[in-house]
């Protein structure tokens, strides 16, 4: 007789879960202890749930996250943490994980296209149109390690937003401060410090949802100083540098230190302490003009100057991108290029003078 969950106590899975963490966690982060949050299946021989490397409270640091599912087999349990084979292979297989869940996790092992495409779709995590403060630039979701991949934002009427739309997890085992959202493309973003943050279970948010208020929890660990939301870049179940995605029309930038980097929208600079402005999130067809220090970018008849002037397109303009093609070269804030880009008017822009997230063709190859 196949032995069930009964049979296998709860502190087994605790102590099969823990002794995945302790292997999965960073070596360099210090730890409070591992929760253990089983979200779905208790007491059956098929759970779900959240499990948190917990940092030291009152320490620039922050606690390190999984979502697992585990399987009681002959009396011993086997265990998967997101971004493992096993994980989605337990997943696939576990009657509490939904279908739809199951081709995301799926999805999320398969590593998604990552290095030269910095187009992330996602607007800042608070209202459109609206100035938040940056009060600390591209730093580690520890603080001070690396990769720098979050930024701490302030202000506005304090709403947390989900900056795209995808699937929602609370972290923390007593319902507070910590939401991560997968989204698509391989990408998630994490969200911490909240209170009056929404309970989530594998909910199904939209952009712009309400995910939590800006605040100072530390339910998992770690230090706040002043209501803020410590908002991460997560891609192939990891933290990325956010630096060089665009995410609300800004591209961050690292400084040589953690907390320093900034934030450019075209030729426009904000630095930590000062406001960012909400745009929305940049379509993956669309570009940002980056006169390179100008005011405005010259628009051509045709892919090179050796073509006709058809008029300038402001420093900061969003434009869409009908196809591309090779001309004359010039290079721009983001390198050398011979790329030109067709705009939706019939205009040509050289790509030197425009942030797109790619080196290539946005919107395939003009005929």
């Amino acid at each position: 007789m196949p032995a069930t969950a009964a049979q296998a106590p709860q502190q087994d899975l605790q102590q099969a879960v823990t002794a995945k963490v302790n292997l999965a966690k960073s070596s360099k982060a210090k730890t409070a202890g591992i929760q253990v949050n089983v979200t779905r299946g208790a007491g059956t021989d098929s759970v779900f749930g959240t499990t948190v490397s917990l940092a030291p409270k009152g320490q620039d640091s922050h606690p390190e996250g999984w979502l697992f599912a585990a399987r009681l087999v002959d009396g011993k349990w086997q265990v998967g943490l997101e971004g493992e084979r096993a994980f989605s292979e337990l997943a696939a297989a576990s009657p509490v994980v939904s279908a739809k869940e199951k081709q995301l996790f799926g999805q999320s092992f398969a590593p998604q296209a990552a290095g030269g495409d910095f187009r992330t779709g996602m607007r800042l995590p608070f209202a459109t149109g609206a100035s938040w403060s940056m009060p600390g630039g591209p730093h580690g979701w520890a603080g001070t390690d690396t990769p720098y991949s979050s930024v701490d934002l302030a202000g506005g009427n304090g709403q947390v937003l989900a900056a795209r739309g995808g699937t929602a997890y609370t972290m923390c085992g007593n319902g507070k401060g910590w939401i991560r959202v997968i989204h698509d493309r391989g990408y998630a973003t994490d969200y911490y410090h909240m209170f009056n943050n929404i309970a989530a279970n594998g909910l199904a948010v939209s952009e712009g949802t309400f995910l939590g208020n800006i605040g100072t929890d530390v339910s998992c660990g770690g230090s706040a100083s002043g209501n803020h939301v410590h908002f991460a870049l997560r891609q192939n179940s990891a933290y990325v540098g956010i630096a060089g995605h665009n995410v609300g029309g800004w591209v961050f930038q690292n400084a040589a230190s953690a907390y320093n980097g900034t934030a450019l929208h075209g030729s426009t600079l904000r630095s930590p302490g000062q406001q960012l402005y909400n745009y929305g999130a940049l379509g993956f067809t669309q570009g940002i003009i980056d006169s390179f220090g100008g005011t405005t970018v010259n628009k051509r008849t045709g892919p090179g100057t050796n073509y006709a002037l058809a008029g300038s397109v402001a420093d900061g303009t969003t434009v869409n991108i009908s196809c591309s093609k090779n001309g004359t070269s010039h290079t721009g804030r983001w390198g050398t290029t011979s790329l030109w880009n067709r705009l939706s008017d019939g205009t040509w822009v050289s790509d030197a003078f425009m942030w797109t997230g790619l080196a290539t063709p946005v919107n395939g190859t003009c005929p």
